[in-house]
C-alpha cells in the first residue's frame, strides 16, 4: 500500500517528468538530504554570533573603536544583504547543491583570511567575504526546503531549522566567549573552529542532498546585482557615520542619500527590462509578499540588534567575562528555540499561520520595550524575562515570514521570493546595527560626558578618551566612581537602542495585520513542477482549480483510501483515510498520555554514591509548565511520567544540597536517569583576643571569594562565635574587623561537604591622634608622616581644616612623628598596646 508523504516528492525524479508510480520521499529521506544543509546553516548562523562576545576584545587588540566594533558586524550583513537576491536567482537557473557547496568553500576561505587578520580593516575585508558565503547558504537553505516539502508540511520542517538556528546562536557566543578566554587559543580561532564544520558540510552534501538539475540558457542579471549591492552599501556608509563624522543635516547626508536613492531608480530600471532580474518586480503585484517583506524589514532590525549589542551591554555595562555574556543572553535563545519549533509543528497540524504573525509581533514589540527600560544595575532575573519575550517573537516571525512568501509564488520564482524576503530582514538587520551602532555611540558619549562632569576636574583629566563614543574603553583600567559612570552610560545608552527597535517591531507587527492568510499547499516546488496538473495556479473555489488540485492529490494518494470533504467558504480539501495501522512517526508525534505517560525513574544520590531520601523531584516542561513531582525513597529513588516525547526539565532539590536541574530527551521508551547531587559546604569559627585569648563580641566577619565579591557578613556573638552555611566550595578570603583591634584576613578552602572551623586571633590595635598647631591656631594641609622604630613609614596624613590628624591600627612600640607646613618638626613616641595616644604637634617659624 502506498503511503502519503510530507514531502509529495518523488525520491528518483527527473527534470520534465515524473511517474506517479514513483516512490515517494520518506520523512527519514527528507531529513537525511537535509542534515547537511541544516549543517550548512549551523555554520552559517555560528559565523555570525561566535564573535559577538569576542568582539569587545577583537577591537581592542587590533586598535579599532565603536565604528570598527559595528562594521565588523554590519559587513558581513551587507555583504548577505548585496548579494542574497543573487544566490536566489542563481538557485533558479543553476544547480542548487553546487551553488550551496559554492557558498560553503566562500565561507571556509573567508573564516581562514579573517583569523590572520592584522587590524580591523583586514577584519573587515575578510568579514565582508564571509558574508558572500553566509547570503548563500542563508537563502539556500530556505529554497532547498521549499524545493522538496509542501508548505503544509514545510512549518514542521522550519521548525528543525529554527532549532538549529537556535543551536548555532546560543552555542556561537558560548563558543566564542571560552576561545577568547582560553590564553592557548585566543581570538583567531573564532573564526578557524567554523572551517571543520564547514568541510563536513561539504562532504554530507555531496552524499545526501540530491535534487534534478534544470538546463536552459539563462543569463544573469549583473547590473541588477552590482545597483542593488551600490545603493544598499551607500545608505549603510551615511547611516553608520551620521551624526559622527559629520551631522545628520550636511553636504555628506544630502550627497549620501540622494546617491543612494539615484542607485535604487536606476536598479528597478534595469530590473523592469532583465530578462532573468535578480529581484522580479511582478512579485510586489501580490499583496502578501511585499507586506512579508516590509515586515521582514523592520524584523531585521529587532533580531540582529539583539544578538550585537547584548555582548556589549553584558561585558561592557555589566562587567561580564566573554563567556559569561554568552550565558546570560540564553533566555532569548531558549525563546526562539521554542517558539519555533512549537509554531512550526503546530502550523503543519493546523494549517494556521497568521496567528503566529501576529503574536510575534506583539512578543517583539514588548520585549524590545522592556529592555528599553534596562539599566547597568537592573536585576538579571527582569532582563532575563525581557530576553525570553524577544526570543519568543523573533522565533514566530522569522521562519513564518518567508513561508507566508513561499506559499503565494510558482516553482519558477521560488528562489526569488525566497531570498527577496531573506534580502529585506539582512537589509533591515544590517541598517539597524549601523545606524543603532551610530545612535548608541553618541548616546554613551553624551551619557559619559555629563556623568564624568558630575565627578569634578580631577576625574575628567583622567577620563582622557574614556568619554568618547567611538573609543570602547578598557573598564578593568578605571578608577572605580568613572568606571562606573561608564557603566551607567553604556546601560543606558544601548538601552535607548533597544526602545528604537521596539518601535520598528511596532511597524513590522502592523504591517503583519494587513497579510492576508492563504491556506497552505500541500506539494512542494519540485512535485508541482513534475506534475502536469501544477502550473495551474487557480484560487482556491473556483471549479478549475478545485478540479486540477483534487486531480493531482488523487495521484498522489493512490492506494488510499481518500474522501473529499466540504470546507469552509465551499472550497473542498481531501482527506486521506487510511485503514493500516499507523505509522512509527505517527505515533511518535501522538501524546502518551493516553496510556498512563512514558516512565522517567532513577535515583538521586549524594557524595560517594549515597542515597538522599526525600530528596524533591519535578519534571517541567521547556515552557514553564509543572508536569509533575515526586518524593525521593529511602533508597533514593523516584518516579515521574512524561506526558509524551520530547524534552523536559528536571529539578533536585533536599535539604543541605545544592539544587540540580538536567535536561532529559524522552523518545517513547522508558528513560532512566540518575540525579547526583553536591551538598552545600558551611564554613564557622570564634575570634579571640591575642594577648588575653578571650572571645571578641561583635567583631564583623566578612567572607569573599577569590574575585572580590562578597559571599556572607556577620557579626560574632558572645563567645566569638559566627557561622555561615551554604557556601559553594573552594577558595576563600575570610577578613575581621573589631573595634580596638588590628584588622586580619585570613585565606581558607571551604571543604566539599560539612563545616569547614577556623579561629581568627585579633592583635590589640592602637591609635594616635592629635592636632597641628601654628601661631595662628589649626594649621591646614600639614603632612604628617609616621615612622616605626626601624625606619620603617608606617602612614602619612595630611591635616583638615581642623589640623587633625589620626593613625590607626599600630602595634605597640617606639615611633616617630614628623610634621611638615612650616619648618618640620620630628618627635619620638611610645605607643601602648591598646587604646589612643593623644599627641598635638606645634609648628612655627623661627623667632615665632
Amino acid at each position: 500500500m502506498a503511503t502519503t508523504t510530507p514531502a509529495g516528492v518523488r525520491a528518483h525524479a527527473k527534470h520534465g517528468g515524473g511517474s506517479a508510480d514513483d516512490a515517494p520521499m520518506t520523512h527519514r529521506q527528507i531529513m537525511e538530504a537535509l542534515s547537511g544543509l541544516l549543517l550548512g546553516m549551523f555554520v552559517a548562523i555560528l559565523s555570525s554570533t561566535i564573535v559577538s562576545n569576542a568582539l569587545p576584545e577583537i577591537i581592542g587588540d587590533l586598535g579599532g573603536g565603536q565604528s570598527a566594533y559595528t562594521w565588523v558586524v554590519t559587513a558581513t550583513l551587507l555583504a548577505m544583504t548585496a548579494t542574497t537576491p543573487l544566490w536566489g536567482k542563481l538557485a533558479d537557473l543553476y544547480d542548487k547543491k553546487a551553488l550551496v557547496q559554492i557558498a560553503l568553500v566562500i565561507y571556509v576561505l573567508g573564516s581562514a583570511a579573517a583569523g590572520l587578520s592584522q587590524n580591523s580593516g583586514m577584519l573587515i575585508a575578510c568579514r565582508v567575504v564571509q558574508g558572500v558565503g553566509v547570503g548563500g547558504l542563508s537563502a539556500l537553505a530556505q529554497i532547498v526546503m521549499a524545493a522538496m516539502i509542501s508548505p503544509r508540511e514545510r512549518g514542521r520542517y522550519s521548525g528543525y531549522l529554527g532549532a538549529t538556528f537556535a543551536v548555532a546562536t546560543v552555542g556561537g557566543p558560548l563558543l566564542g566567549g571560552v576561545i577568547t578566554d582560553t590564553s592557548w587559543l585566543g581570538w583567531r580561532w573564532c573564526f578557524y573552529v567554523g572551517v571543520p564544520f564547514a568541510v563536513i558540510a561539504l562532504i554530507v552534501l555531496q552524499k545526501t542532498l540530491h535534487l534534478p538539475v534544470v538546463k536552459r540558457d539563462v543569463k544573469v542579471d549583473w547590473a541588477g546585482a552590482f545597483f542593488i549591492s551600490a545603493a544598499v552599501s551607500l545608505l549603510l556608509v551615511w547611516v553608520t557615520f551620521a551624526g559622527d563624522k559629520y551631522e545628520w543635516l550636511s553636504w555628506q547626508t544630502y550627497a549620501m542619500v540622494a546617491g543612494s536613492i539615484a542607485l535604487g531608480l536606476i536598479f528597478v530600471l534595469v530590473e523592469s527590462r532583465a530578462a532573468e532580474p535578480i529581484i522580479p518586480l511582478r512579485l510586489f503585484r501580490n499583496r502578501t509578499i511585499t507586506l512579508s517583506s516590509a515586515a521582514s524589514l523592520f524584523v531585521g532590525v529587532a533580531m540582529f540588534s539583539g544578538t550585537v549589542f547584548f555582548a556589549q551591554y553584558f561585558q561592557l555595562a555589566r562587567d561580564e567575562s566573554p563567556t559569561m555574556s554568552g550565558v546570560l543572553t540564553i533566555p532569548m535563545i531558549a525563546g526562539l528555540f521554542v517558539s519555533s519549533t512549537v509554531s512550526g509543528q503546530l502550523i503543519t497540524r493546523t494549517g494556521r499561520w497568521k496567528a503566529w504573525l501576529v503574536g510575534g509581533g506583539v512578543l517583539i514589540t514588548a520585549g524590545l520595550g522592556l529592555l528599553g527600560t534596562i539599566r547597568y544595575d537592573t536585576p538579571y532575573w527582569k532582563t532575563a524575562v525581557f530576553m525570553a519575550l524577544l526570543g519568543l517573537g523573533v522565533g514566530m516571525m522569522m521562519q513564518n515570514l518567508v513561508l507566508s512568501t513561499q506559499n503565494q509564488v510558482a516553482p519558477s520564482d521560488l528562489g526569488a521570493a525566497s531570498s527577496t524576503v531573506t534580502f529585506f530582514r539582512s537589509l533591515g538587520g544590517a541598517m539597524g546595527v549601523s545606524a543603532l551602532g551610530a545612535v548608541m555611540a553618541n548616546r554613551i558619549g553624551d551619557y559619559a560626558e555629563d556623568g564624568i562632569a558630575g565627578l569634578g576636574p580631577d576625574y575628567a583629566s583622567a577620563a582622557g578618551g574614556s568619554g568618547s563614543g567611538d573609543a570602547i574603553p578598557d573598564m578593568d583600567k578605571l578608577p572605580l566612581p568613572l568606571r562606573t559612570v561608564m557603566e551607567s552610560a553604556y546601560g543606558h545608552g544601548i538601552a535607548d537602542v533597544f526602545m528604537i527597535a521596539a518601535a520598528m517591531a511596532l511597524l513590522a507587527f502592523l504591517i503583519t495585520l494587513f497579510i492576508k492568510e492563504v491556506p497552505l499547499k500541500t506539494r512542494g516546488a519540485l512535485a508541482q513542477t513534475a506534475s502536469d496538473d501544477a502550473p495551474t495556479e487557480t484560487p482556491a473555489g473556483s471549479g478549475a482549480g478545485a478540479g486540477a488540485q483534487a486531480s493531482a492529490a488523487g495521484k498522489v494518494l493512490a492506494g488510499v483510501g481518500s474522501t473529499v470533504e466540504a470546507g469552509p467558504e465551499g472550497t473542498q480539501r481531501l482527506a486521506a483515510v487510511t485503514t493500516a495501522a499507523p505509522t512509527a512517526e505517527a505515533t511518535a508525534d501522538a501524546p502518551a498520555g493516553s496510556s498512563g505517560g512514558i516512565p522517567v525513574r532513577g535515583h538521586v544520590r549524594g557524595a560517594e554514591s549515597a542515597p538522599v531520601p526525600q530528596a524533591a523531584v519535578t519534571l517541567i516542561s521547556l515552557a514553564g509548565r509543572q508536569l509533575g513531582r515526586s518524593v525521593a525513597q529511602a533508597d533514593g529513588s523516584y518516579g515521574l511520567d512524561a506526558p509524551g516525547t520530547g524534552s523536559y526539565v528536571l529539578i533536585a532539590s533536599a535539604d543541605g544540597f545544592q539544587p540540580q536541574a538536567s535536561t532529559v530527551v524522552v523518545n517513547g521508551e522508558p528513560v532512566a536517569y540518575d540525579i547526583l547531587l553536591s551538598g552545600t559546604s558551611g564554613l564557622g569559627g570564634v575570634v579571640r583576643a591575642a594577648e588575653s585569648g578571650r572571645p571578641v563580641k561583635d567583631a564583623m566577619v566578612v567572607v569573599t571569594d577569590v574575585r572580590g565579591d562578597l559571599l556572607a557578613t556577620g557579626t560574632t556573638g558572645e563567645q566569638g562565635e559566627f557561622a555561615f552555611t551554604e557556601l559553594v566550595p573552594g577558595a576563600v578570603t575570610v577578613a575581621v574587623n573589631a573595634a580596638g583591634f588590628r584588622p586580619r584576613a585570613l585565606p581558607v578552602e571551604v571543604g566539599v561537604s560539612g563545616v569547614t572551623r577556623v579561629e581568627l586571633v585579633l592583635d590589640a590595635g592602637a591609635r594616635v591622634q592629635g592636632v597641628v598647631q601654628a601661631p595662628h591656631g589649626p594649621l591646614a594641609d600639614a603632612r604628617v608622616t609616621l615612622v616605626d622604630a626601624a625606619g620603617n613609614v608606617v602612614g602619612s596624613a595630611t591635616t583638615g581644616v581642623d589640623g587633625a590628624y589620626a593613625f590607626t591600627d599600630l602595634d605597640g612600640g617606639d615611633y616617630t612623628i614628623i610634621a611638615t607646613g612650616y619648618p618640620p618638626v620630628a618627635t619620638a613616641l611610645t605607643v601602648s598596646g591598646t587604646g589612643v595616644d593623644g599627641h598635638d604637634i606645634a609648628l612655627a617659624h623661627p623667632g615665632e
